[in-house]
């Protein structure tokens, strides 16, 4: 098996990481998804740490029998995506889903079939700039995956080695990989959120016992859920060592969106946890706050509290 036409729906930081890397990759065909305003606006280029990368503009149907699929979308876009990714998807075509949480493999899988899914996940801190979107390849730890039972040195895991062989993309495949993704998962709902409410950078968590406590309330949920679905994180945490070093002021993606004035992936951690939650009839309090209190800013970044200047009804204190 050899993976010759790759395709990558979604243009955000992590499409630009793969994209950053592969680029010069001999012997294979690099696209972008895309139709509309977006296709334009993608052929004029990519600004990626401080150069601009042109890659092929596809719509669904020329992307059509790719040979590898990358989803590295936002959440809140999935839905809508859904008719490009079966339009994508032929017979032999691997999809691999680099979107943060822990079910978008099943909401694609429910369109074109489990068999395509080889589940993954990436690790790459990053953030945009007037000029594009900025990450530390040195530091950056890249994509992880694998089959979900063996054999977990499949044809399909070996053709993506080989495809990332020699590239700036740095990966590794794991036996592990619900672990793996529950880790990470992990990781976004109890540093991504906390500081996200606050808005202050990542040092919080070291410098305030109150952060900490907010952290280790998220953590004992999810860790409660994770351990009612069979799943051990201690398996990746023993090799997990301390992860990436990042700056005290590093503000993670759901700071860096409502800092931008949009919508976040809140649904996709907290949201998630509290479905997960109510149907394994295990309590989420810390998680339920979290997810009010982050749709609460939204709401405040699309202005529903902006009082100035109108002519208001009083409201009364209870």
């Amino acid at each position: 098996m050899k993976l010759e036409k790759v395709a990558v729906l979604g243009a955000g930081a992590v499409g630009a990481y793969v994209l950053w890397g592969m680029s010069e990759k001999p012997g294979i065909r690099l696209g972008v998804v895309a139709e509309g305003e977006r296709a334009r606006r993608l052929q004029n280029g990519i600004g990626i740490n401080g150069k601009v990368y042109h890659p092929e503009v596809w719509t669904p149907e020329e992307a059509h029998g790719a040979d590898l699929l990358i989803v590295a979308l936002k959440y809140g876009a999935l839905p809508g995506a859904l008719d490009s990714i079966r339009q994508v998807v032929g017979e032999h075509t691997i999809v691999m889903s680099l979107m943060n949480g822990v079910d978008s493999e099943e909401i694609i899988a429910a369109e074109v079939g489990a068999d395509h899914l080889l589940y993954s996940l990436i690790k790459v801190a990053s953030h945009k700039e007037a000029d594009g979107f900025r990450f530390d390849p040195d530091t950056t730890l890249g994509i992880i995956y694998g089959e979900l039972a063996a054999p977990f040195e499949s044809e399909r895991v070996q053709a993506v080695a080989a495809l990332f062989e020699g590239t700036g993309v740095r990966f590794r495949a794991t036996e592990h990989i619900r672990e793996e993704m529950w880790s990470k998962f992990r990781l976004n709902v109890c540093n991504n959120l906390p500081q996200a409410i606050l808005g202050a950078g990542v040092g919080c968590y070291r410098d305030s016992v109150h952060m900490k406590a907010i952290s280790d309330g998220l953590r004992k949920e999810l860790m409660a859920i994770a351990a009612a679905k069979g799943i051990d994180l201690s398996i990746v945490d023993k090799n997990s060592g301390r992860g990436s070093a990042v700056p005290p002021d590093a503000r993670y993606s759901t700071l860096q969106d409502i800092d931008a004035g949009r919508h976040t992936e809140i649904d996709m951690f907290s949201g998630a946890l509290m479905r997960m939650g109510k149907e394994l009839g295990i309590p989420t309090p810390y998680n339920e706050y979290t997810y009010h209190m982050i749709k609460a800013l939204e709401e405040k970044n699309d202005g529903l509290f902006d009082y100035s200047g109108k002519d208001q009804e009083p409201t009364w204190a209870k």
